[in-house]
């Protein structure tokens, strides 16, 4: 049951983010998506880094299949996902899924964009191009996130779906 409880949160959250992907920013040559890293930290807390990661690649996948993203979506969104999920689990601290969404989507991700960019883009490109509006990007979404999290922490919320998650474990 938890698994399946897991997998209608995962896919709500990668409609969510699909559905939101005409709403961007446009910074220098990137489409910066806010939402995504949203979900992204979402994700990484309520599901782990795993079902962050696969989230991230299908919101990705299925948002460049309709025309509303771009290649460049996929390192800058799993890394972070996957950073965020790992800093989440392993301490249990929501401002350090926040700092591994940010890290990991703006500074890693942003590099790894880098030969991506030239390779299938021939875009000519400095190798810190991307780190500027994919940090700002990053930053805006995780923020946010942050704050609903807090806010369901406050509300108890957040308590009781990982009250349910453990006493299924048992």
């Amino acid at each position: 049951m938890k698994n399946v409880r897991k997998l209608t949160l995962a896919g709500i959250l990668i409609a969510v983010g699909v559905i939101c992907s005409t709403f961007y920013i446009p910074i220098g040559m990137a489409k910066c998506f806010p939402v995504q890293h949203f979900i992204n930290v979402l994700a990484g807390v309520l599901l782990g880094p795993f079902y962050a990661v696969g989230m991230a690649f299908a919101t990705s996948l299925i948002r460049n299949m309709l025309g509303t993203g771009s290649i460049l979506a996929f390192p800058g969104s799993m890394v972070g996902a996957f950073l965020c999920g790992i800093a989440y689990h392993y301490t249990k601290k929501e401002i350090l899924a926040f700092f591994g969404e940010v890290i990991g989507t703006g500074v890693i991700g942003a590099l790894l964009v880098y030969p991506i960019s030239r390779l299938f883009l021939s875009k000519e490109v400095a190798l810190f191009a991307f780190v500027i509006p994919f940090g700002l990007s990053s930053f805006g979404g995780a923020a946010i996130s942050l704050v609903l999290i807090m806010a369901l922490k406050k509300t108890k919320i957040l308590d009781q779906f990982e009250l349910v998650d453990k006493a299924k474990e048992q």
